[in-house]
């Protein structure tokens, strides 16, 4: 039995191992493209992303334009078309049973719908049911909570009837807003230690591993 009918999975370092492997070494040659000479380290890398998030550290410490951001956005997703990042082990196991037990995945990520749709084929042979990614307009992508408002209109679901799965504070933001329960994916943020930190204290649920999330989710 599901306790969620319908999963919202954030997708970089929740499902795939992504930041140390793509996101951040994608990260680093366009930095080096718009700002030669400027160089970010991955903690402090993961701290921006944590929050206030990725576009203000690209706008507020790097001085970003909107122009920038897109081209920087196209450069990511030709970096990534040749690199699969490595899915975290147990997830495939965790996604099947969702689907095999009637449930809803979706995606609210980051991430590009392309890239999302190609890992999820690869790995765990599905597709996601629906996918909020960087393609949406900036006002409706996470941590506005616009994604979660458009699953419980299209599937008729109500608030506690989705569990979103993140590990960083936007995801955590989007949940609150629309008072959806969040749990921590701790397995997916081990480089900076505050980040646990604040996220056990004011998420619903924190998991270590998958396996524990996978316990709690079937019933």
């Amino acid at each position: 039995m599901l306790r969620y009918p319908c999963l919202v999975m954030d997708h970089d370092d929740t499902v795939v191992r992504s930041e140390e492997t793509v996101n951040y070494p994608s990260f680093c040659q366009a930095l080096d493209f718009f700002r030669p000479g400027q160089t970010i380290g991955l903690e402090e890398f993961t701290r921006w992303c944590f929050s206030p998030g990725f576009i203000s550290m690209c706008r507020d410490k790097f001085g970003f334009s909107d122009q920038e951001l897109d081209d920087e956005f196209q450069m990511w997703l030709s970096y990534v078309r040749d690199r699969i990042p490595p899915p975290f082990p147990g997830i495939d196991r965790l996604l099947r049973r969702q689907r095999e037990e009637g449930g809803l995945i979706c995606v609210v990520s980051h991430s590009g719908r392309e890239n999302i749709t190609r890992d999820y084929q690869a790995h765990f042979g599905m597709t996601p049911d629906a996918i909020y990614g960087w393609d949406l307009p900036e006002q409706h992508r996470k941590p506005s909570p616009y994604p979660l408002e458009d699953i419980m209109v299209r599937y008729h679901l109500s608030p506690r009837e989705l569990l979103v799965v993140d590990d960083l504070k936007p995801g955590y933001d989007m949940a609150r807003a629309a008072n959806v329960d969040f749990a921590f994916a701790a397995w997916g943020r081990t480089n900076v230690a505050e980040i646990p930190v604040f996220m056990r204290k004011y998420c619903d649920f924190a998991f270590d591993t998958v396996e524990s999330l996978e316990q709690f989710l079937f019933l």
